[in-house]
């Protein structure tokens, strides 16, 4: 279904997510339609290898390694330089683009089968009830999208961290699921 550029919701270890091929602008207009989503608003991308990072980002920092091989896969997204790979609809026409490795036997298999980053952004319409199952996702988004994949219910019940590693020292964008004290075992300087 990603591959012919259809949508498909599936779990991830926060929330379901609404997946397309990263890649096809084409299907990543489509996640915006089905959310009722502003285009101006980025969508974050999700890979099933932390070696997936470089053909999603650009000049990577040591600093992103760092956290991706302590978080990864786990519920933290990271910012880094986005590559030409990720059409800029994708960043809300900026430069960076949020990445993330899902802790999720599903997710990793979708992701990992397609051979190619997804956007995964959340599986309901803007503003509605985080998609904690698929019900839920079946509730908001029947008829908008192409497939629901029930893998039961996600591991955590609560949002990502997102963290900026283009700055120095990196910055908390979104505290999530992963603790400031754990990002700092890792990174002493954090803003």
């Amino acid at each position: 279904m990603l591959s012919n550029g259809g949508l498909v919701a599936f779990p991830t270890d926060t929330l379901y997510a609404l997946g397309a091929q990263a890649g096809i602008e084409k299907s990543v207009r489509k996640v915006f339609e089905a959310k009722l989503r502003p285009t101006d608003s980025s969508l974050p991308v999700l890979v099933a290898e932390a070696s997936d990072l470089d053909r999603v980002g650009v000049e990577i920092p040591q600093v992103a390694w760092d956290f991706a091989s302590v978080f990864w896969p786990g519920p933290l997204t990271l910012i880094v330089s986005r590559s030409d790979l990720i059409p800029s609809l994708v960043t809300g026409y900026g430069d960076t683009v949020a990445v993330r490795m899902p802790a999720s036997s599903v997710a990793l298999s979708i992701i990992g089968k397609l051979g190619e980053p997804v956007v995964g952004t959340s599986a309901n319409i803007t503003g509605g009830p985080d998609p904690v199952d698929a019900n839920e996702v079946l509730r908001q988004l029947s008829g908008r999208i192409d497939l629901i994949v029930d893998g039961g219910p996600c591991l955590y019940m609560g949002s990502s961290t997102i963290l900026d590693v283009t700055v120095s020292p990196p910055k908390i964008i979104r505290q999530g699921v992963v603790r400031r004290e754990a990002l700092e075992d890792v990174s002493p300087f954090i803003i």
